[in-house]
């Protein structure tokens, strides 16, 4: 397992202020027999369509998100 940046807490505190739901801490997948770990999974509710999230933009110092940029 690979050790956490030092940014990890910060960004899972943030995407629970903001009601996400941490699925997986790491996600381990394993995709043609090579296996990946990615820091979070998250998920959240926002409506029947869905939203791919490629850059989150958050303040360290009170935990929460300045900017979603899809």
């Amino acid at each position: 397992m690979a050790a956490n940046d030092i940014f990890h807490t910060v960004v899972r505190t943030a995407l629970e202020k903001e009601q996400w739901k941490i699925t997986d801490d790491p996600l381990k997948l394993e995709v043609g027999g090579t296996k990946f770990e990615i820091d979070l999974g998250a998920e959240q509710l926002l409506s029947l369509e869905r939203y791919q999230i490629r850059l989150i933009i958050y303040d360290p110092i009170p935990e929460i998100i300045v900017k979603w940029i899809p």
